[in-house]
């Protein structure tokens, strides 16, 4: 029996107080930059390394009672990347999903934000400066959108890695539905993860 299923975001309104929110996003800016000179970086996409040593998105738990899921949100990122998040707002617009775990009565919401580079790095400049720097968040890391010549540096390696939850699939999808990367490229790596 399935223990999570995918909500449109009205239905997860519907789910009564004993149910929790909570709010994660992918942030990301287009780079022009090159790696080594040669390997076109396109985009740059923030993670979380966790507390736990997962990797996740930035965000945390949202007091539906209180806010709106998106105002929660907000304020989640503000304590967890610092100041640096005030010169731009994640919004309605930015949502993507939400899906339940019916094991934890746990209902996560994922939002993808675009920022100009200038306002990612001041992200990555100011977020040791947070004040959950160092106790929730680890730190920022920035994911390799690419493959090495070996065919498996870059995003391949990055994969391996432990995530919370569903964030490897959040990311994964995120990269394909907003053409971060080429969409082959995603549908290739997803059917390596699956066996």
């Amino acid at each position: 029996m399935a223990t999570s299923s995918s909500l449109k975001l009205v239905e997860t309104r519907a789910l009564g107080s004993d149910w929790r929110h909570l709010c994660t996003v992918l942030l990301y800016a287009p780079n022009p930059g090159m790696l080594y000179g040669r390997i076109p970086l396109r985009y740059t996409v923030l993670m979380v390394m966790r507390f736990d040593g997962r990797l996740g998105f930035p965000g945390g738990f949202v007091n539906t009672h209180h806010h709106s899921l998106e105002d929660g949100l907000n304020r989640e990122l503000s304590k967890k990347l610092g100041k640096a998040v005030s010169t731009f707002r994640v919004e309605r617009a930015d949502y993507r999903s939400s899906q339940t775990d019916v094991k934890t009565n746990v209902v996560g919401h994922f939002y993808t934000k675009k920022l100009t580079l200038a306002q990612l790095h001041a992200v990555e400049t100011g977020a040791s400066e947070a004040r959950a720097h160092g106790l929730e968040v680890l730190g920022l890391v920035r994911v390799p959108l690419y493959t090495l010549q070996d065919g498996v540096g870059g995003l391949p390696t990055f994969l391996e890695n432990s995530f919370i939850g569903t964030a490897r699939e959040q990311l994964l999808d995120a990269l394909q539905d907003l053409e971060l990367v080429e969409p082959d490229y995603i549908s290739g790596l997803k059917a390596a993860i699956a066996h």
